[in-house]
C-alpha cells in the first residue's frame, strides 16, 4: 500500500503498482475490484482530504496509458502461465475457482455453508449473483470518495475481505490495519468498541468451534458457520463504521443545538 499511496510521484512506483496489481489478480479474480480506484489514485493526489472534499480535478483520460499498461501485464502473466501450463488449464483452478466454487471446505467465508445447504438447481444463479454483486460497489465509492481515492480502496478491501468466496484472516486483518492510515477518522467513528467486541467474540468462538466440530465431534457446521457470521457481522460493523466516518469528517464539529441528518 505504500507503493499505492506514492504511486503518482513516480513513473516507476506507478509501473510497479500496476505489476502488483496483476500479480494479485492472477491469485485472486476479485481484486480486479480494485483496478479503478487505483487507476484513480495514480493520477491524483497521495494525500488525504476526507476533511476538505472536492471534485476530482484530473483529467480522467490520464487513465488510458495507464490501462493499457495494465493490460500488458495481465496478458504477459496469463501468457507465463500458460506457457509453463502447456495449456488454459490454469484459468479454471484459479480465477474459476472465484467464480465456481468448486470447494467447499469450511473457512472464515460466508460461501461454503450457503452453498452446501442449496439445491443444485438454484447453484448457478446465486453464483452468478455472489459473484456479480461485488461490481456494484466500485462506482459508488469512487464517486463519493473521489477526493480520497485511498479511502475508497480502503473500503473496497473491506468489502472484499466480507464477501470473497475464499478469503482468509489475512484479508479483514490488512483491512483493520489500513484504519491506522487514516487517524483523522479515529474521532468520528460511530461504534468503535462494539465492534471492537465483536472481533474478540469472533477471535475466541472461530478456533473453538472448529475444534469442537472437526476434533472433538461434539459440534457441527452450524456451529462453525455460526462463528463465521459473527465475523463477518464484525467486519461489516467495521466498514459501516469508516464508511460514517470517512463522510462525517468532512462536516467537522456540530453545534449542541444541531443534529446531522444526512451526510
Amino acid at each position: 500500500m505504500s507503493a499505492v499511496s506514492d504511486a503518482c510521484m513516480s513513473e516507476y512506483v506507478a509501473s510497479a503498482s500496476l505489476l502488483a496489481l496483476a500479480f494479485l489478480i492472477q491469485l485472486s479474480l476479485p481484486s480486479i475490484l480494485l483496478l479503478l480506484p487505483l487507476l484513480l489514485l495514480l493520477i491524483s493526489e497521495p494525500t488525504s482530504h476526507l476533511a476538505s472534499p472536492f471534485f476530482f480535478k484530473t483529467d480522467i483520460r490520464r487513465i488510458t496509458p495507464l490501462a493499457g499498461q495494465f493490460a500488458a501485464y495481465i496478458l504477459l502473466l496469463s501468457g507465463a502461465a500458460t506457457l509453463v501450463c502447456g495449456n488454459l488449464n490454469w484459468v479454471e483452478k484459479t480465477w474459476g475457482a472465484s467464480l465456481t466454487l468448486p470447494d467447499l471446505t469450511p473457512n472464515p467465508g460466508l460461501w461454503w455453508y450457503f452453498f452446501t445447504e442449496m439445491f443444485d438447481h438454484f447453484r448457478p444463479f446465486f453464483l452468478i449473483v455472489f459473484s456479480v454483486h461485488l461490481l456494484i460497489y466500485v462506482l459508488p465509492l469512487c464517486i463519493k470518495f473521489q477526493h480520497d481515492i485511498l479511502y475508497a480502496c480502503y473500503l473496497l478491501l473491506g468489502i472484499l475481505s466480507i464477501f470473497k468466496a475464499y478469503p482468509t484472516l489475512s484479508d479483514p486483518g490488512l483491512f483493520l490495519s489500513m484504519l491506522s492510515l487514516f487517524p483523522e477518522t479515529f474521532p468520528y467513528l460511530h461504534h468503535p468498541i462494539v465492534t471492537a467486541l465483536l472481533h474478540l467474540h469472533a477471535a475466541l468462538l472461530l478456533p473453538l468451534f472448529h475444534y469442537l466440530w472437526l476434533n472433538q465431534g461434539t459440534g457441527n457446521a452450524n456451529f462453525f458457520y455460526a462463528s463465521t457470521l459473527v465475523f463477518g457481522m464484525a467486519n461489516g460493523a467495521a466498514l459501516l463504521d469508516s464508511i460514517w466516518a470517512g463522510l462525517r469528517i468532512a462536516i467537522g464539529e456540530v453545534k449542541e443545538e444541531h443534529e446531522v441528518l444526512q451526510e
